[in-house]
């Protein structure tokens, strides 16, 4: 490879002010996306004429559509195939016509949905009233990743995607989960686009996870509606705990230890609700999305 070219003292003053104003070009362009003044197509159209607009990063683009952010914006790309680095030049004609054709749908939705996360201790009944929801047709229910391994009861893409801890680790160094978090020695986590992808279909969406992932849902996604769960009675959850055939005497007794410091998280969400009765339970996250 050669040299590269030496360029003069006003070349590169030239140069210089050339980006300089093709960086402002398109901060103003985001500013119109922002304020609702381009639409995507709009921006692409543009894009065909105006050299600055052509160089923008497809990922600057999606985050400066309303509704959008950077996670949704980053599983739009994985979902179509776009690279973090791509610019909008850069788009081939089938990447530009699923852009296209997947904010048309999210126009067309009655509504965004809603998303509600469920946490609570262990033991407290929230697969319990997961799996009614689920059946009631109400919300999309999602789920989740994991590393640890299925119980007898349990099927692989129903329950849970049962996954190795090296397939875990290459999915969040892809940034593919929206949360995740590590419980009793196993990773879960929950995939972003399938969640992102309902709620831009207008549906409502049930995330059932831990403590610390609803945090961390709540840090992306600040719409989110955080309901803890909680149990009737201290000695009732403690029932629940000691009644699992699936633990050993020292797995219980660390449960019931963290169980102690999950309750005391009640206070960091939106909703609190005590599993006295699934069905009561389930009707009144139902009302959360009206």
């Amino acid at each position: 490879m050669g040299a590269p070219p030496q360029l003069t003292p006003e070349q590169r003053s030239a140069a210089l002010l050339k980006a300089a104003q093709s960086r402002k070009r398109r901060a103003e362009i985001k500013i119109k996306i922002k304020n609702g003044e381009y639409s995507i197509d709009a921006v692409l159209e543009l894009a065909q004429s105006d050299e600055a607009v052509a160089k923008m990063r497809v990922r600057e683009l999606l985050e400066a559509l309303s509704g959008v952010g950077k996670i949704r914006a980053g599983a739009l790309m994985e979902k179509l195939n776009i690279s973090a680095t791509r610019r909008i030049a850069g788009l081939g004609r089938h990447q530009i016509k699923e852009l296209r054709s997947e904010f048309m749908k999210s126009s067309h939705a009655v509504r965004p949905g809603k998303l509600i996360v469920l946490s609570g201790p262990g033991g407290v009944g929230k697969s319990t009233v997961a799996a009614l929801l689920r059946k009631s047709g109400d919300f999309w229910v999602s789920v989740s990743a994991t590393t640890r391994s299925p119980r007898n009861n349990e099927l692989n893409g129903i329950d849970y995607f049962f996954i190795s801890n090296d397939e875990f680790d290459r999915r969040v160094k892809e940034d593919e989960f929206l949360e995740w978090a590590e419980f009793a020695g196993n990773k879960y986590g929950t995939p972003s686009v399938e969640v992102l992808d309902a709620l831009a279909r207008g549906e409502n969406v049930l995330l059932e996870i831990e403590i610390d992932g609803a945090k961390q849902v709540k840090s992306h996604l600040p719409q989110a509606i955080l309901v803890f769960l909680e149990p009737p009675s201290w000695e009732e959850l403690v029932a629940r705990l000691e009644g699992r055939g699936t633990d050993d005497p020292e797995r219980r007794a660390h449960r019931l230890e963290l169980a102690q410091e999950e309750l005391a998280a009640a206070s960091f969400f939106d909703h609190v609700i005590v599993n006295d009765a699934v069905e009561r339970v389930v009707t009144q996250l139902i009302s959360f999305t009206s």
